[in-house]
């Protein structure tokens, strides 16, 4: 359903706006990391739009959000008309004409009930919902930019996977292209809506999928370990935690867990490390890190050390959830059981 959905929207989206006619879709999130728990109800789904050249200046400290630019005419002309009075091309701009497209394509999709929901404040994404009764699907279509040119600075001293997957598939993670996806920074001083993000969704997937210090890691004939399993566990922790305390905990999302968990497999590099049967113990591990992180209200991004996930401004919430999953921990996981 959401496959048919998606195609007959960018096919839609490549003909009616010359800026968008090289748009190509590609999966995020998730679902197509095999790591979804519950059932499939929200899928991502990237818009990738490649650009030749971007000139990068960043918009403040984290080294994650940037303000773009083109360095010469770009081959991409039609590109032109969403730069805003600086030259800066605005991503508010680019997803407003997206989902204006979006919005009267949807229309035309017979045979299955399609909305586009209404904007979020702050959100990269434009969320259509399908009726499939009984239920509902999500979707998020998030507006993506791939520009082929190297990594910035501020990812230089990150992606530390030497130990755990290796300095030839390090170097080759970082000759991929950048992606950017449209998301307003709420620390941009005047909230213009012209940032973009860096985004690693395309390595994380292939991190998750090639996860073995072995090449032969969870292949048909290799051994399984419990990787997958774990992050599992900790993004369904997570989520049924958020459901409890919705409003204590409305500040945390799944990325949190994920980032913790890539730097346990970072901490723990070899399969030996995450035996299938040592499920149980390894989950404790990780939320023992993840804990010590929330403790110190510091959790480095894994591409962008020097941002960290988890501000100290939200300190009481850092709290409140480390104090929840201490009590999870000690008691048998009750929220399991619920």
């Amino acid at each position: 359903l959401v496959n048919r959905v998606v195609s007959h929207l960018v096919q839609a989206i490549r003909s009616k706006d010359g800026s968008f006619s090289s748009i190509e879709r590609q999966s995020a999130g998730s679902y197509y990391e095999r790591v979804k728990i519950s059932e499939p109800n929200e899928f991502d789904i990237m818009l990738v739009i490649p650009v030749a050249r971007l000139q990068l200046d960043e918009s403040d400290d984290t080294g994650a959000y940037y303000y773009l630019s083109f360095k010469r005419t770009p081959k991409e002309k039609n590109l032109l008309k969403f730069l805003d009075e600086d030259g800066k091309l605005s991503a508010f701009k680019m997803l407003q004409a997206l989902r204006e497209i979006i919005k009267q394509e949807v229309k035309n999709i017979k045979d299955v009930e399609v909305t586009v929901t209404r904007k979020k404040a702050g959100s990269p994404a434009i969320t259509l919902q399908i009726k499939s009764p009984p239920s509902e699907i999500s979707v998020d279509i998030i507006l993506t930019l791939e520009v082929q040119q190297s990594w910035p600075p501020s990812t230089q001293e990150g992606l530390k996977i030497e130990q755990w997957l290796g300095t030839k598939v390090r170097r080759e993670f970082r000759f991929r292209s950048i992606y950017l996806v449209a998301k307003q920074n709420k620390r941009e001083k005047v909230l213009r809506g012209n940032t973009w993000r860096l985004s690693f969704s395309h390595i994380e997937k292939a991190m998750m999928n090639n996860h073995g210090n072995s090449k032969t890691c969870c292949e048909s004939d290799g051994p399984k370990c419990c990787r997958k399993g774990c992050l599992k566990l900790l993004k369904y922790l997570l989520e049924q935690l958020k459901m409890k305390y919705p409003k204590e905990l409305e500040k945390f999302c799944s990325y949190q867990v994920k980032t913790a968990f890539f730097h346990s497999c970072v901490m723990w590099p070899n399969d030996t490390d995450w035996h299938l049967g040592d499920l149980d113990h390894c989950f404790q591990k990780c939320l023992e890190y993840f804990v010590d992180c929330l403790q110190k209200s510091q959790l480095p991004h894994f591409f962008i050390p020097q941002y960290n996930l988890l501000s100290l401004e939200d300190r009481a919430s850092n709290h409140f959830l480390s104090r929840q999953i201490n009590h999870q921990l000690n008691n048998r996981f009750p929220i399991f059981q619920e």
